[in-house]
């Protein structure tokens, strides 16, 4: 059997794919809240990741963050 040729885009399972869509629907409901400040998050890139990061806690596959370079 051939192996699986790996393409370059990054993978994320689908219970990410569950906690992103329910971080978006909180934002648009007004009910999602920002770690520290517990700040009503009103942008949507943010929403996204507080998505993600609830998705790497539950242990879903979501890729690492990526390192700055400097």
């Amino acid at each position: 059997m051939a192996a699986k040729k790996s393409s370059g885009r990054r993978k994320y399972g689908k219970a990410a794919g569950k906690r992103v869509k329910s971080a978006m629907r909180r934002r648009k409901k007004g009910t999602l809240k920002s770690g520290r400040s517990g700040k009503t998050v009103k942008s949507r890139k943010q929403a996204i990741a507080i998505g993600l990061s609830e998705a790497r806690k539950k242990g879903a596959r979501v890729p690492k963050k990526r390192k700055s370079s400097r």
